[in-house]
């Protein structure tokens, strides 16, 4: 894996340092994060399923893309960035809302976030960068919900954790 860093940040989202990605992933450093739901014109939401050999929670099914913005880089310019870099999908992004959350992933490893949450709308299908994600599919809400409930290990532990707070805005 590259030499990426991740802007660590305090309760408020202030810049208080760098720290190497897995390293902060390892130790459970707060860091800025970004994630992007990209909504369909029948209001269904992009998931990808995570490439295998990801890192952490590869072959889980998550949100449209996520990401961490670079040291000098903003949140907005960052969720543009992941957006076209997994999916392939240059549509404009809207921030929503801002949430922090401490979660145990598979392998040991904590996903410490202080993530903003982006919104989109795209009909264009994806093209997705295999290093990144092996499937995706548009989904209605509904579906992710029960989907959720029946097969709760099949989600990435950020999605599950942001997924109810996305139910609860208008798309």
């Amino acid at each position: 894996m590259p030499h990426i860093e991740v802007i660590l940040v305090d309760d408020n989202d202030r810049e208080v340092g760098f720290m190497e990605k897995l390293a902060a992933h390892k130790v459970g450093a707060r860091h800025r994060a970004v994630s992007v739901y990209v909504f369909n014109s029948r209001n269904e939401l992009l998931l990808q399923r995570r490439a295998a050999r990801k890192y952490h929670c590869g072959g889980l099914w998550s949100n449209t893309c996520c990401g961490h913005p670079l040291p000098g880089e903003s949140t907005d310019h960052a969720a543009q960035r992941r957006l076209e870099e997994e999916m392939g999908l240059t549509c404009p992004v809207t921030k929503r809302f801002e949430l922090g959350y401490f979660l145990h992933l598979p392998g040991g490893l904590i996903e410490h976030e202080y993530g903003h949450l982006y919104f989109a709308r795209c009909d264009v299908e994806p093209v997705l960068n295999p290093d990144e994600a092996d499937a995706c599919a548009y989904r209605s809400l509904e579906d992710i919900r029960q989907d959720i409930q029946a097969h709760p290990d099949d989600y990435t532990p950020w999605f599950k954790f942001t997924f109810p707070e996305v139910m609860n805005l208008e798309i």
